[in-house]
């Protein structure tokens, strides 16, 4: 049940996401700035938090290798993510995103070669049903859909995906905070060549980001990656994606209160 509940809380964690991503941009924060910041700062907190952990076993080079990789769909999901919110609506950017629940059960069944129980099923179901109705979908149209959105969109739940099915499989006998850190530094490698590390100087840290990034960070990089390191393993890629979803809720819930966004009855 504790792995469970560590899934849960990792995906509640992406939830408070848009929250600060809106907030940033409301600033004035290009998404280059706000993506190479949160990378960034999120793998030196979660660096910070391993050298000061006991346990200094040595990783081989082949799971540093291994890890690196696994941490480049962590930084294309940052990078696809918050470029999508900037053609979409949050709420439509958030029901692509969200697609990852059942591509994460189709890659369990195609890997174990079995088709997933009714119970999931079932849940996939409901999850489709309150993505639609919480993502405001039916309020909003589809008016507002931009190409580029879309496939920002798709391909974020798709790196989200890959994540959430290696994080629970690669060099498992790696510490986990350990493990959480070198998978987040090869998130900086991949947003450090796409943005370059122009954005990190231009400013905008001494400006009022900082604080933004210290959140995003924590919420987005740090918990969310320890939790799931923690928590796959012992859960499997099925179940964690569809507790992927309560990234939804939650957002739902940080746009009424935070943002003081209205909320109608039908998202709630």
């Amino acid at each position: 049940m504790r792995w469970i509940l560590l899934v849960f809380l990792g995906s509640c964690s992406y939830g408070i996401l848009s929250t600060f991503v809106k907030s940033a941009y409301a600033g004035g924060f290009t998404v280059q700035e706000v993506t190479t910041s949160q990378i960034l700062i999120g793998a030196l907190m979660l660096w910070l938090v391993t050298l000061c952990l006991p346990g200094k076993k040595a990783v081989p080079l082949r799971s540093w290798g291994r890890l690196l990789a696994v941490g480049l769909p962590l930084g294309g999901t940052g990078i696809f993510y918050y470029n999508a919110l900037q053609y979409v609506p949050a709420s439509i950017g958030i029901i692509l995103l969200f697609q990852f629940a059942w591509i994460g059960v189709l890659i369990e069944a195609i890997i174990e070669r079995a088709w997933p129980k009714k119970e999931k099923l079932l849940a996939l179901l409901f999850l489709g049903i309150g993505t639609v109705l919480a993502g405001g979908v039916l309020e909003e149209g589809i008016h507002s859909l931009h190409p580029l959105g879309i496939i920002y969109g798709l391909l974020s739940a798709i790196t989200y995906t890959l994540f959430i099915l290696f994080s629970g499989r690669v060099a498992l006998e790696v510490e986990t905070w350990k493990r959480s850190a070198i998978m987040a530094t090869g998130s900086v490698i991949l947003v450090l060549l796409v943005y370059t590390p122009a954005p990190l100087f231009s400013g905008a840290l001494a400006h009022g980001l900082l604080i933004w990034v210290l959140l995003l960070g924590l919420f987005g990089i740090v918990i969310p990656t320890a939790f799931f390191n923690y928590g796959m393993p012992k859960i499997g890629v099925g179940l964690g994606s569809i507790l992927g979803a309560a990234e939804l809720p939650t957002a739902v819930f940080m746009s009424s209160f935070v943002l003081k966004e209205h909320v109608s009855l039908v998202p709630w």
